[in-house]
């Protein structure tokens, strides 16, 4: 259906551990680029993939470990499965973060839009992934809201080709802290035709600090039939989490003591989770060059957690119910051009409530006004609707302009099922003036987005490539900025968050060396925050500047190396003030200017692989005054590989040189510097098999 350009077929560097024994150029595609597969020297933006045997060797526990070969994506772990998300971005925390990097399964957002969790993708089942795909920068004309800062789509495991039997692969995986993993696959044709595929992982681990474990289960099942042109996959997927949550640890520089690190100053903290996915992608081949592809998907998420961070402790109880469908047709013109367009549409039901059980402690200022009893207790009925187009013109052989535009509608209708106002659950006023939390009365919002894209590709030469990118994302607010209120705040006028981008890249591909180099600049405009009166607020303006490399070079037969590494600025550019220090200029606190992982490979043989690898934190300030900081870490990893008849055998250790260091660090004019303290030396192995 499309041209396949080979002098670019690979193009990645952003592409983790292709196989030594072969530097020969590889075709690939791409999934999420234009919603349609094409080939990735076909899109104008920065994108990269982690695929096949990159996603074996890494073997990742955590999501960040697989993120951190992407240039520009600074994940920040927590404890267990949490995380903060960093994406051409700070490490986002507070309000405003959550929802401004969009993650998604197989093109379908793991979260509704409106209702997103910061810690979303371990709700997806990225242990089995067959490869994980990141559009850094804006993505909306596409993907619509939330895709502000990027995109990232785990992408699960397809049915393969002449499965005439009942096969599948069992693998088991021990580490330290009596940390457990299974991963059960299983796949059969039913006719030449159809095939059925299900997957499952189970995990246990202790935690290495006191009381914070997790288990954790994740199931999916799919069923893939061709029926003449049309090829339908239905899916589904349930995941389950268990936590015992560790908080922060506090005291300059308390990371460094490894007993104190160990400690858990909330061990009463946990998290409960669970999340059921059903949905089917109809690929309909109307022949002609022209392509109808059809997403009709169903979600349900239920969460419960202790808010150990704040005072009171109160419990949170969340979830939402969606119904939605995305598509896009595609047509071509003889070639010269090419048009994808479609509609998205969604309709979700969420609620939220928080309890308080104990009475608060502390001072006669914290008791009086935050009461135990019931704080919220809420339900939002919401609807967005939005077509999209993008077209490719192919100018000749070596020029194509890319131009699109995406409208997005969203509303709210909001529910209190509370009395309205800054009272206790019974009414009675708090004291100080009145309660901390605040209760809006019912209402509707609505929020009307555009998003603009144009970009262009120049092939220099057979292996060259230019690309330039211009494009504008958005975030609308979420719920609980808009209806979770705090003191005498009656409504949240809040807008969309927008940012702007211009993007210049070159990228190219010759026998043994692969790179991207990419230049950007954004402006963050209507950036919600949370002021010194505990109001939101969306006035802010942030700007990012930034450059990332991705680089492979097989420098031997044996041997090659590789690099995602970036540097960026991200500042305040606003007339906000914090403690009477003026914000403007200074660095948004937890954003380090560089960052980047750096990897060693060797290949002996084809069966054989061992790795290297170099992860690079720079400093950074821990408040937004830029008068404390963290200073940075470098920690090693080493992973190998081998494999032999139908067994595998792996090993990694992780933080090989037992480097004391903090995944992130934080500074609170309550408590001061403050940490999640990294893991220290750990040795995982794991043993596979295919049956």
């Amino acid at each position: 259906m499309f041209k396949k350009n080979k002098s670019l077929g690979l193009v990645l560097s952003v592409i983790s551990p292709v196989t030594l024994a072969d530097q020969k150029p590889v075709e690939t595609v791409v999934v999420t680029a234009h919603r349609v597969e094409k080939q990735h020297q076909e899109y104008s933006e920065s994108l990269s993939m982690i695929a096949g045997q990159g996603l074996q060797l890494i073997e990742h526990n955590h999501i960040q470990q697989t993120l951190a070969r992407i240039p520009g994506a600074n994940v920040a772990r927590g404890n267990g499965q949490e995380y903060l998300p960093a994406l051409r971005s700070p490490v986002l925390s507070g309000a405003g973060a959550c929802g401004s990097v969009l993650t998604m399964e197989d093109g379908i957002p793991l979260r509704a839009n409106g209702f997103c969790n910061i810690n979303e993708l371990f709700e997806s089942h990225s242990e089995m992934a067959r490869r994980v795909e990141v559009i850094r920068g804006p993505a909306g004309t596409l993907y619509g809201s939330n895709a502000m800062h990027g995109v990232v789509n785990i992408l699960s495991p397809k049915i393969g080709e002449n499965t005439e039997s009942l096969t599948g692969t069992l693998s088991f995986e021990a580490g330290p802290e009596d940390y457990y993993r299974a991963n059960i696959s299983a796949e059969t044709a039913i006719s030449v035709k159809e095939g059925v595929r299900t997957d499952l992982s189970l995990v246990s681990g202790g935690g290495n600090r006191d009381q914070s474990g997790y288990d954790q289960q994740k199931f999916s099942f799919l069923h893939s039939v061709t029926m003449g042109e049309t090829q339908v996959r239905t899916r589904l997927a349930a995941t389950n989490l268990n936590q015992e949550t560790a908080g922060y640890i506090d005291g300059k520089n308390a990371y460094r003591n490894q007993t104190f690190a160990r400690k858990n100053p909330n061990p009463e903290a946990f998290r409960d989770a669970t999340a059921i996915r059903l949905y089917s992608i109809l690929d309909v081949d109307l022949g002609r060059g022209k392509q109808l592809v059809l997403t009709p998907y169903l979600r349900k998420t239920d969460m419960r957690f202790l808010q150990h961070y704040l005072p009171g402790q109160a419990l949170e109880e969340n979830g939402q119910e969606s119904v939605g469908l995305r598509s896009s047709y595609l047509f071509t013109d003889e070639n010269s051009l090419e048009v994808v367009m479609g509609l998205d549409t969604e309709f979700t039901q969420g609620y939220l409530r928080e309890t308080q059980k104990n009475p608060t402690g502390g001072s006669e200022f914290l008791r009086e006004t935050i009461p135990e009893g019931k704080h919220y207790d809420y339900r939002v009925d919401a609807y967005s609707i939005a077509p999209f187009t993008l077209a490719t013109w192919n100018i000749n052989n070596i020029l194509k302009l890319y131009g699109g535009v995406r409208f997005e509608s969203v509303r709210y209708d909001y529910n209190n099922k509370m009395l309205s106002g800054r009272t206790a659950e019974n009414g009675t006023a708090c004291g100080f003036g009145g309660c901390r939390f605040s209760r809006p009365e019912d209402r509707e919002d609505n929020f009307h987005n555009w998003s603009p894209k144009l970009g262009a590709t120049y092939e220099l030469t057979s292996d060259l490539q230019l690309f330039v990118n211009m494009t504008r994302g958005y975030r609308v607010p979420q719920a609980t900025e808009l209806y979770r209120l705090q003191r005498e705040q009656v409504a949240a006028e809040l807008d969309s968050e927008q940012i702007s981008s211009v993007e210049l890249g070159v990228r190219g591909l010759k026998a043994r060396l692969s790179y991207e180099v990419v230049a950007y600049g954004m402006h963050k405009r209507n950036v919600i925050f949370r002021d010194t009166e505990y109001f939101n607020q969306s006035n802010g303006k942030t700007s990012h500047r930034g450059v990332e490399l991705a680089l492979g070079y097989g420098f031997a037969q044996d041997w090659r190396v590789e690099t995602s590494s970036s540097y960026a600025e991200h500042r305040y550019r606003d007339t906000r003030e914090l403690q009477d220090v003026l914000l403007d200029g200074n660095l948004v606190d937890s954003a380090p200017r560089a960052f980047g992982s750096y990897r060693l490979q060797w290949q002996p043989r084809q069966e054989i692989t061992a790795e290297l690898e170099w992860l690079l934190q720079g400093r950074y300030y821990t408040d937004p005054q830029n008068q404390h900081e963290y200073s940075g870490h470098n920690l090693l990893n080493l992973r190998a590989r081998w494999e032999f008849d139908r067994w595998a055998l792996s090993a990694r250790v992780l933080n090989l040189a037992n480097k004391a260091y903090a995944e992130r660090a934080d500074y609170s004019s309550f408590v001061g510097d403050r940490y999640f303290p990294g893991e220290p030396r750990s040795i995982y192995l794991s043993v596979s098999s295919e049956w």
